[in-house]
């Protein structure tokens, strides 16, 4: 009889761990490795650089020089680079190209720039929001805007954009050389993926839903197997820009807990008559990333608290913003329209907004494409046009 007892649990313990592993196999890896937390630089001095990583190197472990003016001054930008490597600061660099001709140098840094800095050097930020830019322009930069004016459907558009990027020289040059690609956006982070950048750092900010954006961002790198990340960004237009101290700590909290591996602070502003970038971080936004860097050290625990267990699929290819009922549908048609948008929107909405407010932070939004295997990776699985209660 004992001997029956011991084999059942025996039984009962590997039946758990095998659910275990087929529910979060897929998640776990989002979680996995190190944390990283920064801010932004996109001020134009080397100076200044310099100030805000003496400033932050206490309390964050990533830098993110977004500054165009040092990523086109081969000295700058290797100056920058060392001081945050001294500080003991990770880095990522941005381009808004990578350059073959007005710059060459771009070639020669990048086959170097892992073995000068080594783990300290993360990878390349290429071009910015992406899809973001598609939705509000129809099109992603300025070239395809009107090379989109001839798109008919929706798979012929989402083909468009993810070939337009991968296939671009900068993005040919990033991957070459097996450097990690990152971008920042607000929409189409599922294409993102697909168009080849590794991390996307969705935007928080703009009175969006934050736990809907959280959920099409993981979501796209959980099924990808990709990584993701969150960036604060703008609340208004106008000055202080940021949100306060207090709600833009929420906001890290968030994306920490739903596990992201990289939060960082958006900070940039342009100067009303001038022109000039500036910095947008105060003293009261400095104590937020203190006080998220404590939170961070002393609950490793919590982060990764709420993965993604739910799936709620969208139709293929619907690249709709996703921001309001009416948004643009890859910047292209209005939902509702007539063709060739089909009206999918108000039951997308609604039973969007319904899981949101069942599951939060549980919920990933994912695509349907039989490229990935949606049913493996989550517990439960609902289609867009799924009746829910």
């Amino acid at each position: 009889m004992k001997r029956i007892v011991v084999l059942l649990l025996a039984v009962l313990l590997l039946s758990v761990a095998f659910f275990y592993t087929i529910m979060y196999c897929g998640l776990k890896s989002s979680v996995d490795g190190k944390f990283f937390f920064g801010v932004s630089y996109g001020q134009e001095t080397v100076e200044e650089a310099k100030l805000l990583i003496d400033k932050v190197k206490g309390y964050t472990n990533l830098f993110w020089l977004g500054s165009w003016s040092i990523t086109t001054n081969e000295t700058a930008l290797n100056e920058v680079c060392d001081y945050a490597a001294k500080a003991n600061l990770h880095f990522i660099v941005f381009f808004s190209w990578v350059s073959r001709i007005v710059y060459p140098w771009h070639q020669t840094w990048l086959d170097t720039a892992k073995e000068r800095w080594g783990d300290k050097f993360l990878g390349v930020y290429l071009f910015d929001e992406p899809g973001g830019k598609q939705i509000d322009t129809g099109g992603w930069n300025e070239e395809m805007v009107q090379v989109f004016k001839n798109v008919s459907g929706y798979s012929e558009a989402a083909g468009l954009f993810v070939s337009s990027i991968s296939s671009i020289n900068s993005t040919i040059d990033v991957k070459k050389r097996n450097l990690p690609m990152f971008t920042s956006d607000y929409a189409l982070y599922w294409f993102d993926y697909l168009a080849g950048y590794d991390t996307v750092f969705v935007e928080l900010g703009w009175n969006h839903n934050t736990t809907k954006h959280i959920a099409l961002c993981r979501g796209a790198a959980n099924v990808q197997g990709k990584d993701w990340g969150a960036i604060i960004v703008w609340a208004s237009y106008e000055p202080p820009y940021l949100a306060s101290g207090p709600e833009i700590y929420q906001e890290m909290l968030a994306a920490y807990r739903a596990g992201a591996k990289y939060v960082l602070v958006f900070n940039y502003a342009e100067d009303a008559e001038t022109g000039k970038p500036h910095s947008i971080l105060t003293e009261e936004h400095f104590k937020a990333m203190q006080d998220f860097w404590r939170y961070t050290r002393n609950n490793p625990s919590q982060h990764g608290a709420e993965l993604g267990q739910v799936a709620f699929v969208l139709p293929k290819d619907y690249g709709w913003g996703m921001r309001r009922p009416d948004d643009n549908i890859w910047g292209l048609w209005h939902a509702n329209e007539t063709a060739p948008a089909d009206k999918k929107a108000p039951l997308i909405w609604a039973n969007m907004d319904k899981l949101i407010s069942r599951y939060g932070l549980k919920l990933d939004i994912v695509y349907d494409d039989s490229r990935f295997n949606i049913g493996e990776k989550y517990s439960k699985v609902y289609y867009w046009n799924t009746t829910i209660d």
